[in-house]
């Protein structure tokens, strides 16, 4: 079998096992808020328009959004219970992922429930009250038998929403299938996106399938379909289990390790964690996130040690808007950082990572554009594609402001699909990364930048507060050790269309560069 089959395969039980554990707990909450919500509106039919109207705002947010709301408020809440009671509350992963995919949840739910309970006719109801049937009985042996069907409809819906939405936990740090598909489409690594696909859709299927079983049997009162629904459901939450089981107990609390959406932070990510396990100690990676989550994450101690830049720092994080020179910029953001945040940083590897704007060699020689004045000239009739955060940085805000640069469109990619722009011609400039082994392989131009509107992005070291003293001893001999041949190099190995490289391979020749 193929290597990169065989690695997305290895990758599936714990990602499925994860993924199965986070929706059916969120499901579990729901369905705990939903019932006593759903008997309120039938005790009191004025509550249904409210409650129902609430759920469906809910809804209309992106799952996305919804997540990502979840972080900083649980961080807010964590800062508060850790003054007020000694601890905190756990902000990245599993909780707030529960939270937000229980909301998500929440509208089929109550839908279902409070249809499945209006459908009962009020001659059955008044028949059930004729016979002196209490209130509890005529709940429980009349509406919900006849509501059954419709209140299970409703579960199904929610049930395919949650497992569905569960692949976006990835971006604040829960693990799901989601990991092995946003690696995959950063990497273009298909093995990865079609495993991570495949899964999530045969276990939403399956899940459909079986509560299906239990609602036709419902229907038709055969107990065989309830009995095959219902094994299939303990069959899918054994999945979840077994890993569990399966797995060598912990010593210790694992090690945290950040990383962004892209493929140099999952190579990075891959080679500290092979620092750290060859000194004994266990790690865990959590990958996808974003640049405010992931500092976030970090200064909350939700996670340990990751790989930044200077200028996502300094700009993103401190707020500064002033250019400072390479030799000012690292002490001054070093002396800020862990005043503010109490984050270390342990040192810069050796690399600058920069942003920069970036055309095809032919296309800047046949408009004469060497740099971003030359750009402003022509930028009127071209068309720039960014990555996702660039349109939203500080950046880009410098970059309007010192050159006047206006696009004839302006359009955000995922960095490998703005890469694909560029080729296929659905964009003339994009905004490129000094360190990605596709400038060379694609015979990109990167555009000089005369005024210096853009700070300087050497990759830092961070850890969590506390942390440096046990973790820079082991991560220390990584400080000054890449440079950008080094990294653009095995950034390619996993860019590559031909002979492409898992980012865990990769970072075992970057390893191995920088031991010799």
């Amino acid at each position: 079998m193929n290597a990169r089959w065989t690695h997305a395969l290895d990758m599936l039980p714990d990602r499925l096992a994860a993924h199965l554990g986070v929706s059916a707990t969120a499901l579990a909450l729901a369905i705990a808020v939903s019932v006593p919500l759903v008997m309120a509106m039938v005790a009191r039919p004025g509550l249904r328009r409210p409650v129902l109207g609430l759920a469906s705002v809910i809804q209309t947010i992106p799952a996305l959004a919804l997540l990502a709301l979840f972080y900083p408020l649980l961080i807010l809440l964590s800062s508060l219970t850790q003054r007020l009671a000694g601890f905190g509350v756990p902000a990245l992963g599993f909780v707030p992922s529960v939270l937000a995919l229980a909301l998500y949840a929440l509208l089929p739910l109550l839908r279902g429930g409070a249809d499945g309970l209006a459908s009962v006719p009020a001659s059955v109801l008044e028949a059930a009250d004729g016979i002196g049937m209490t209130r509890r009985q005529r709940m429980v042996c009349v509406e919900l038998p006849l509501a059954a069907t419709i209140i299970i409809g409703g579960l199904r819906t929610a049930v395919v929403w949650t497992i569905g939405a569960a692949t976006l936990a990835t971006t604040i740090g829960q693990q799901s299938l989601g990991d092995l598909i946003f690696a995959g489409l950063q990497t273009e690594d298909f093995a990865l996106v079609s495993v991570g696909c495949i899964a999530a859709a045969a276990v939403t299927l399956l899940a459909d399938f079986a509560l299906g079983q239990v609602e036709q049997g419902v229907a038709v009162r055969s107990r065989a379909r309830i009995v095959t629904g219902i094994a299939i459901l303990v069959a899918i939450a054994a999945a979840a289990l077994v890993p569990s089981f399966a797995a060598p107990a912990q010593p210790a609390r694992p090690v945290v390790i950040g990383a962004k959406n892209f493929g140099e932070q999952f190579i990075l990510a891959d080679l500290i964690g092979k620092r750290l396990q060859a000194a004994g100690k266990p790690v865990a990676i959590r990958s996808g996130l974003g640049s405010a989550v992931v500092f976030r994450a970090l200064a909350a101690g939700d996670i340990d040690v990751y790989v930044d830049y200077t200028g996502t720092l300094w700009n993103g994080v401190l707020g500064r808007t002033d250019v400072l020179p390479r030799a000012q910029l690292l002490p001054v953001m070093i002396r800020e950082l862990k005043a503010r945040y109490k984050v270390e940083t342990l040192g810069a590897l050796g690399f600058e990572n920069a942003y920069a704007l970036a055309m095809k060699r032919a296309d800047a020689q046949r408009l004469g554009v060497h740099s971003l004045a030359d750009l402003a000239r022509v930028s009127a009739r071209l068309r720039l594609a960014t990555d996702l955060e660039f349109q939203a940085r500080d950046e880009w805000t410098a970059l309007q402001r010192v050159y006047g640069l206006k696009f004839a469109r302006l359009r955000a990619y995922s960095p490998t699909q703005m890469v694909h722009a560029l080729q296929s011609g659905d964009a003339d400039v994009i905004t490129a990364f000094s360190s990605d082994g596709r400038i060379a392989a694609d015979d990109l131009v990167v555009l000089a930048d005369p005024q210096g509107a853009l700070p300087t992005y050497d990759a830092v070291l961070l850890v969590a507060p506390g942390r440096a003293a046990t973790l820079g001893p082991v991560l220390t001999p990584l400080i000054g050790r890449i440079d950008v041949t080094t990294m653009r190099a095995a950034n390619w190995r996993v860019d590559r269309d031909a002979d492409k490289q898992a980012p865990a391979e990769a970072a075992t020749w970057l390893d191995g560069k920088i031991r010799r």
